[in-house]
């Protein structure tokens, strides 16, 4: 018998909502199990690096929740067709963890609730703002109070697409939260307090006409920069092509446009400014999905 998992890529922060608000993407990692054999394969991104269990932080994890649950590893193959692209924020590593957490738990039975996958994919993950909508599907919004995963799904009912402009280099998470301050200017604080409300609201109510302000940001993007500097040329020449809103997506490098239309056109414009600015990159157009990790087929031999 064979089982395929899917697990979505993620989006996080979206501009004004710093670690806590996350989005699920039309972009899907796969995860074959086959019984009656042994080991892991590797496929897409990371072929060429990522075959070693112990070092695959998706086996790591799916062996991690199995461990924990008392039982032996069964005698299963997984086989891990990777086309979130890695270090580039959009959330490889949290699709990695649920990936195989939500595995784990199909074959064991699934003792785990949603919730209790949550906390244990954000004790692995270390912060819940991808680990979230990529088991939830969705729009979450996530947060940590004493270790303890707080979540809240937002409704949204219209049709958005992100325009993402998916950078040929590589921004480890590390190294992008490691130039972000300890403290924040007040003022900075009050800025994304109102935002983000303005973003979540935007997204419960479908009037997208403030997201060119809800997305603004001042807790991360404005330090990140200095990482990559284009940063903000590429995000204005979103908004000069008719973008509802721009910004980093997760810890970067990617940058995600917001529209309902014009996407071709909004990605000319990011593709025009980031080879002017000698950035290579891809464009890519997705949806947003509703859906989150899940078991897409199972077929007995």
């Amino acid at each position: 018998m064979t089982m395929k998992i899917k697990v979505p890529a993620t989006t996080a922060n979206l501009g004004s909502g710093f670690d806590c608000v996350g989005f699920a993407l039309d972009l899907w990692n796969e995860i074959e199990i086959v019984y009656g054999e042994r080991g892991l394969q590797v496929l897409g991104y990371g072929s060429e690096t990522l075959n070693n269990p112990a070092d695959n932080l998706m086996y790591t994890s799916f062996e991690r929740l199995i461990n924990e649950s008392g039982q032996s590893i069964p005698d299963v193959k997984l086989i891990c067709t990777n086309k979130i692209p890695l270090a580039r924020g959009l959330g490889s590593s949290a699709a990695a963890v649920v990936g195989g957490l939500f595995a784990a738990n199909v074959l064991i039975g699934e003792p785990l609730t949603s919730s209790e996958l949550l906390d244990l994919a954000t004790k692995i993950e270390g912060h819940p703002d991808n680990v979230a909508p990529a088991l939830l599907g969705g729009c979450v919004i996530s947060i940590l109070d004493d270790d303890v995963v707080h979540y809240s799904p937002v409704d949204f009912s219209i049709e958005i697409k992100g325009v993402l402009f998916v950078p040929d280099q590589i921004l480890p998470t590390s190294v992008a939260r490691s130039v972000l301050p300890t403290m924040v200017p007040f003022n900075d604080a009050v800025f994304n307090l109102g935002r983000v409300a303005l973003l979540i609201n935007a997204f419960s109510t479908g009037d997208f006409s403030k997201l060119n302000i809800a997305t603004k940001d001042r807790l991360h993007q404005p330090y990140r920069e200095v990482l990559f500097p284009s940063m903000s040329r590429i995000m204005k020449a979103a908004m000069d092509g008719g973008a509802a809103g721009a910004f980093l997506s997760g810890a970067g490098p990617t940058i995600i446009a917001l529209t309902e239309s014009n996407e071709m056109t909004i990605g000319f414009e990011m593709s025009e400014i980031a080879l002017k600015s000698g950035v290579p990159g891809d464009i890519f157009v997705y949806s947003f999905t509703k859906a989150g990790a899940h078991l897409s087929s199972e077929v007995a031999s």
